[in-house]
């Protein structure tokens, strides 16, 4: 049982600033130790390597998942759950899938084993993520049923993140219909949860496959909006620009898709993954902008 001084260090996570995010944690290292509270000591330091994975340094992260993994003992299920999940994470994200996925098959079978449901379904959803395309449903269908189920609240929290996996899942297969359903059903969750960012990227996975679906200016028009309302919360969105200029594009407006192109190009190159994982996309964004 993990003391219940010890700040809950989930709270603390800014995935927008990993960083930051990591200074946070190893902050917190020595307070984990003074009350000589293994599990939670074990768990932050999967968090850590998480933050470590999601600045692309792989090799640190690798480093500090082998401290947290010569700590793990029989009965720290949860621990070894999270370590599970994280090696795997950095795996993946440093282009080894094949290496991740038996990391995330014990994390699923050993999360429900120990009815960690937020964690398994964390797993299946990773495991749909590195499946090959005709198991990938799957998976995503495997997480979706957990987390409907599931009486804990933690777990599901989820659904709106399942919903928008299995749209893609559609979308990526063609199938813009039911990627369309999803998408709405996504929007509908997220409207009850009343987050505004995850309502905006809700909004822009469906218009994103009404382009797909042909009705680009309705498209263009819902992607506008969005716009609006990102200019309206002081925020922006590379993708929204992005997005904008493939729909004037696609209507014959070359001239009027540059400036978007351009913004998109100057927000997107900041993404490190993007940089790393799609160059030819971000190469065709500064040519088009």
């Amino acid at each position: 049982m993990t003391d219940p001084q010890l700040l809950d260090f989930d709270s603390l996570w800014n995935y927008d600033d990993p960083a930051a995010t990591e200074t946070q944690f190893r902050q917190l290292l020595s307070a984990a130790e003074s009350k000589q509270d293994l599990s939670y000591k074990v768990q932050l330091l999967t968090q850590i390597a998480r933050s470590q994975g999601l600045q692309c340094q792989f090799d640190a992260a690798h480093q500090t998942l082998d401290q947290a993994e010569q700590l793990l003992t029989d009965d720290l299920q949860t621990a070894r759950v999270r370590y599970l999940l994280e090696r795997g994470r950095v795996f993946n994200s440093s282009g080894n899938p094949d290496q991740a996925r038996p990391l995330f098959q014990q994390a699923w079978e050993l999360g429900q084993a120990a009815h960690e449901d937020f964690y398994a379904v964390d797993a299946a959803h990773m495991l749909a993520i590195v499946a090959p395309p005709d198991q990938q449903m799957d998976w995503n269908l495997k997480a979706l049923a957990l987390a409907e189920a599931s009486d804990q609240p933690r777990a599901r929290k989820w659904l709106g993140s399942l919903y928008n996996n299995i749209g893609w899942t559609y979308h990526d297969a063609g199938q813009y219909d039911e990627a369309l359903d999803v998408f709405e059903k996504a929007l509908r969750y997220r409207e009850e949860q009343g987050e505004p960012t995850s309502i905006r990227v809700a909004k822009w996975c469906i218009t994103r496959t009404l382009r797909s679906l042909g009705r680009t200016q309705e498209a263009l028009d819902q992607q506008l909006a969005l716009l609006a309302e990102h200019h309206a919360a002081g925020t922006s969105d590379g993708y929204v620009s992005e997005e904008i200029g493939e729909c004037l594009l696609a209507l014959g407006r070359t001239h009027d898709s540059h400036s978007y192109f351009a913004n998109a190009y100057t927000e997107l190159s900041k993404d490190a993954w993007l940089v790393a994982n799609q160059s030819a996309r971000l190469e065709r964004l500064k040519s088009l902008g």
